[in-house]
């Protein structure tokens, strides 16, 4: 696992450039995109289970959902910032993409720190120290299970329907 690390207020336009927002769609067209201004190594170097560790507004600036899809398809496990934009936070829980907010825990990452990360717990460890974040309400953990807003109001109307 790989963690990536950037500052505050990385904008929609950072994450994917907006010039391709009208000629890309699916995740195979967003992924080479991805923070191709802000980190070229990002699209070519991310690997399933890798973690983003951002600083303050995280994913502010316009309403887009390739960020999110684009983070999403190449396995972001989570992003962890100080905070996050509302628009990209609810974008994330529509696709199905882990948010947390830990401004203590940003702050203590030094950036050789290793860490473990317990969703189910609500815990974040680097090295030895224990960071605690509130655990997701049920209802989106079960949108983030099911792999997105869209499966997961598939599979409850399936069961409505049996």
């Amino acid at each position: 696992m790989k963690i990536w690390r950037y500052g505050d207020n990385v904008n929609t336009d950072m994450l994917f450039p907006g010039k391709y927002t009208y000629s890309c769609s699916t995740a195979d067209e967003i992924i080479p995109h991805l923070l191709e201004d802000l980190d070229s190594s990002f699209s070519k170097d991310v690997k399933k289970g890798d973690i983003i560790i951002a600083g303050k507004n995280f994913g502010c600036g316009s309403s887009r959902e390739q960020p999110v899809i684009g983070l999403k398809a190449v396995g972001i496990k989570a992003i962890i910032a100080e905070s996050f934009a509302r628009i990209f936070y609810r974008a994330s829980i529509n696709q199905g993409l882990v948010l947390i907010e830990s401004p203590d825990f940003v702050k203590a990452f030094s950036g050789n720190d290793s860490i473990e990360l317990n969703l189910i717990k609500g815990i974040i460890k680097i090295n030895k120290k224990n960071f605690s974040f509130p655990k997701l309400p049920k209802e989106i953990t079960e949108i983030q299970n099911s792999g997105g807003l869209l499966e997961y109001t598939r599979i409850k109307l399936k069961k409505k329907n049996k």
